[in-house]
């Protein structure tokens, strides 16, 4: 994959500050690694790789936040309208950690606001205002639940009016449980747009087969890594992940 990478030509950061897409739309795929080494050679003409000091494939480490009772988990799992979900993401390269609330209205859009923190302790005054404005959990019932690795990629269309991220290298941890999961050759696609702008990869994902497939990192480990969860919404997305990474080339 990194040879393919190599391919595309680079934007800097700077130059994607007009696609922040902080109040997008997203639509996720998942695969597998043979698949998307496919998809990037048919991209190579329509895309931008993101570098960041000569990086292309970045690791992110997240730390999922929840109340004891899984309220956040029920809530994605009943596909309830205006679910959030709260996480502290590191972006290691950089060393830079955000607090991030997400929110999903009940038109499919996402709204993710977050500030710059150093630690995931919840107490100092900073932390609690924010989410006061942002979160409808009382932060003294917030505890971490899951945490992830993976390596992203992120491209960005000619007309900078979309991002694609490409997750793969997926490893998810249980804070509680203890129990672990690597997700092997599993690749998540995301796309993010506002509104239903023209977007080049649509077509070239339809010509490999890889259709839109639900993938929430938080839910999908959480289900993997914790035998007392209700997973019974999830299961025939968790059958589809299982198939993928048994078969190794969907």
């Amino acid at each position: 994959m990194d040879r393919l990478l190599q391919q595309f030509p680079p934007i800097t950061l700077a130059e994607m500050s007009g696609v922040k897409l902080m109040n997008r739309t997203d639509t996720k795929f998942v695969t597998t690694m043979p698949q998307l080494c496919r998809l990037l050679e048919m991209a190579q003409g329509d895309y931008f790789a993101q570098e960041i000091d000569g990086e292309r494939n970045m690791l992110y480490d997240t730390t999922y936040f929840d109340t004891a009772d899984f309220a956040m988990f029920r809530a994605h799992q009943h596909g309830h309208a205006g679910r959030q979900k709260i996480r502290f993401r590191t972006y290691v390269s950089s060393n830079l950690q955000f607090m991030e609330v997400k929110t999903k209205n009940n038109h499919g859009r996402t709204k993710k606001k977050r500030i710059e923190v150093t630690d995931m302790n919840l107490c100092d005054e900073q932390k609690r205002t924010f989410l006061a404005s942002h979160l409808r959990f009382d932060a003294d019932t917030l505890t971490p639940h899951t945490h992830n690795y993976f390596h992203r990629v992120t491209l960005v269309n000619r007309q900078k009016t979309e991002r694609l991220t490409i997750d793969s290298q997926l490893q998810f941890n249980n804070v509680l449980t203890g129990q672990s999961r690597d997700m092997g050759q599993l690749v998540i696609i995301e796309l993010k747009r506002d509104g239903l702008v023209y977007s080049p990869v649509l077509e070239m994902l339809r010509q490999l087969r890889i259709r839109p497939h639900g993938f929430s990192k938080y839910c999908m480990g959480a289900a993997m890594t914790n035998d007392q969860l209700p997973i019974n919404r999830f299961k025939p997305k968790l059958r589809d992940v299982e198939r993928m990474l048994r078969t190794n080339n969907y």
